[in-house]
């Protein structure tokens, strides 16, 4: 799920997420790679570890590099270089090569077939030769399937060169094999579970979301002012009128350059480091630092300080910009706009920054988000040199610029709690619950409005006067807002809040009392075992729901698909509602925690609630997507294909209908 927030309190989207594909196959062991270990000695202190993989015909084992959302794992390696006190040296190091098409994805992945062997670099302490620790995590696909990921320990002695594949110091009890069985729950039924779902990138949407951030950049006091000024200086200072044309027109290809310029260090880090673009929506980590960071920018625009650049930087291009002259000149004549525009333009860019990064969109929705910013900003300078008329036609310079920058920082302000939201979400603070989030942004709507009708000032605020039509008009539609949001407040039917699904914590994290724990006031369990023994019970199908806490396109549905009145009564009256919070970080009790004994021996700790269901989904579903619905019987058939992210009501009854139909026809 993505979202951007970028004007006005009431101005939301979500953008689709991808939902990743994969087979469900016959419950058989399959191994199609070998995976064996070496040791190269460079002199005394620096070794080569070799993990060369041999795959079987037709099977791809994918890069490292991190690929856009609905494609496969990568693979990654990991090292117990602190605890043997020895250094990395570099990163681990593959083959080159160029992405090819996957037909399994339908989307360009670099991948190898055969085999392909990994290098990782270390420096050691000659007098003492550590035993290297490294696992392997990887999945593998063919043309028709996908494996559940695996991961592969090696136990490495430098001292006799010997590499050996192990299952770690982990002990493997009677007890776990137990429940490692009975993670496995057979299914049976529809044969390949394909979710047959059309890919959207999103990319049109974050471009055009990026291009009005630019256009709200340019209604501040730090870009508005820059329009008549430059375009006057293109047009009379060229010496032609066609030179100032071109300068100026050249002017705004530079901006929109060096604005999509400052997307291509997230590429580098997107391929380095994948966990710094992807996966970032469940970090609870990063989620306070942007909270933390957008509550400083909203500051920054009340007023009560700025952000700037050092001012030498500025100076600098601008002398560049005088000594240089022709093409080069004007290029920095755009860089110097965009460093001393940096207290306005920050913000809004730090908007679309975190926004971007908190979608699984990566590097690449940002380039988007940062090319159409550019643009907006770029606009202006060209069409205004071309039909230099049109300068008339501005509004002129004055307190109404600071005014834009304030209720940018309402805007900020609210924002930034999303990102708390996500983060108490997930560790269950209970700080941010639904009624709390809703009433701090009632208190942002409400400081908004009290602004506007001049109640409350800022300090850059000019001298008072009469409030303006529009200033007017804005405050009443914030008092709209304000009075929609109110009723989120209660413990009511009318506190669904539809407009705003997946910004505030879902329902039934709340404050008050509900008779159940699940979406809307439904019967949910949250532990397989149960609801199964409920729906036989009962005698009804299983609706089995792998959801997540900071799953945006989740609450979509629970709230805006879940909430239609026949898709609710289907749900509460035919179905057993079990719902799997694949990225719970609560702990498991201790007598339920166990070690998972992969299917090549590897073991994997179970720890938390999140850690059961992810596995359990991978391990029966071949699939890692939320959210995903499964329609089954008590046991363990399926009743029809399970359906990812459906927000057409609809579409989403008819398919319940369907399984509930296969139920009756059994």
């Amino acid at each position: 799920m993505r979202f951007l927030l970028i004007f006005f309190l009431f101005i939301s989207f979500t953008l689709t997420g991808n939902a990743q594909i994969f087979d469900q196959q016959e419950s058989e062991i399959i191994n199609p790679v070998d995976w064996k270990a070496s040791v190269e000695q460079e002199n005394d202190s620096i070794y080569k570890l070799i993990f060369k993989a041999d795959l079987e015909p037709g099977w791809h084992l994918y890069s490292q590099e991190e690929v856009e959302a609905g494609g496969p794992l990568p693979t990654e390696f990991s090292f117990n270089a602190e605890e043997e006190n020895y250094e990395l040296l570099g990163e681990t190091e593959e083959p080159d090569g160029t992405a090819l098409f996957d037909p399994v994805f339908e989307m360009d992945i670099k991948y190898f077939e055969d085999e392909v062997s990994f290098v990782q670099r270390i420096k050691v302490d000659a007098a003492k030769l550590p035993n290297v620790k490294a696992e392997v995590f990887f999945m593998v696909c063919d043309e028709e399937q996908c494996l559940a990921p695996e991961t592969v320990p090696f136990t490495i002695s430098l001292d006799s060169g010997k590499a050996v594949e192990s299952s770690s110091d982990i002990t493997v009890s009677e007890d776990d094999r137990a429940k490692t069985e009975a993670l496995n729950i057979d299914i049976k039924g529809v044969n390949g579970l394909t979710i047959e779902e059309e890919q959207e990138t999103g990319y049109l949407s974050i471009f055009f979301l990026g291009f009005i951030g630019g256009l709200i950049a340019l209604l501040t006091p730090c870009v508005f002012p820059m329009i008549p000024l430059t375009v006057s200086f293109f047009t009379k200072g060229a010496g032609t009128k066609r030179r100032g044309l071109v300068n100026a027109i050249m002017y705004g290809v530079f901006i929109f350059l060096i604005y999509l310029l400052l997307s291509l260090p997230f590429h580098l880090l997107d391929s380095v480091n994948p966990e710094i673009l992807n996966n970032i929506s469940t970090n609870v980590t990063l989620n306070v630092i942007f909270f933390i960071i957008f509550i400083f920018f909203a500051f920054s625009f009340f007023g009560y300080y700025e952000i700037t650049l050092p001012s030498s930087w500025s100076n600098k291009m601008d002398d560049k910009a005088s000594s240089f002259g022709g093409v080069i000149g004007v290029f920095f004549m755009a860089l110097t706009l965009a460093l001393v525009s940096f207290s306005c333009t920050g913000p809004i860019l730090g908007s679309l920054l975190g926004s971007s990064l908190t979608t699984d969109g990566g590097a690449m929705q940002l380039s988007f988000g940062m090319g159409g910013f550019g643009l907006a900003l770029a606009l202006p300078f060209a069409l205004f040199a071309l039909f230099p008329n049109w300068l008339n036609s501005l509004p002129k310079s004055g307190g109404w610029l600071n005014s834009v920058k304030v209720i940018l920082g309402f805007i900020e302000l609210a924002l930034a709690f999303k990102f708390l939201s996500n983060a108490d979400l997930v560790q269950h603070w209970g700080i941010l619950k639904r009624e709390i989030f809703i009433g701090i942004w009632v208190i942002v709507g409400i400081g908004l409005l009290l602004y506007l009708f001049g109640i409350i000032r800022f300090p850059h605020d000019g001298p008072k006067k009469k409030l303006s039509k529009l200033r007017l008009a804005l405050g009443f539609i914030t008092l709209a807002f304000v009075a929609y949001l109110i009723p989120g407040l209660s413990n009511t039917t009318y506190a669904n809040l539809k407009l705003l699904s997946g910004f505030p914590p879902p329902l039934f994290y709340s404050i008050y009392e509900k008779e159940t724990e699940g979406p809307l006031g439904l019967k949910a369990y949250k532990d397989f075992d149960e609801g199964v023994a409920a729906a036989e019970e009962a005698n009804k199908p299983i609706l089995l729901d792998f959801t997540g806490w900071a799953c945006v396109n989740c609450r979509k549905m629970e709230e805006q698909v879940w909430s239609d009145p026949a898709v609710y009564d289907v749900m509460k009256d035919e179905f057993i509602l079990i719902s799997l919070y694949v990225d719970d970080r609560k702990e498991l009790p201790e007598d339920q925690k166990f070690n998972y004994v992969k299917p090549n021996g590897g073991v994997k700790q179970i720890k938390t609630i999140g850690d059961k269901w992810a596995t359990f989904q991978t391990l029966n579903f071949r699939n890692n997507s939320q959210p995903y619905y499964v329609i089954m019987d008590s046991e363990m058939n399926l009743l029809n294909k399970p359906a990812g992210y459906t927000p057409d009501a609809d579409e989403f009854l008819e398919w319940l209908t369907s399984g509930v139909k296969q139920f009756r026809e059994e």
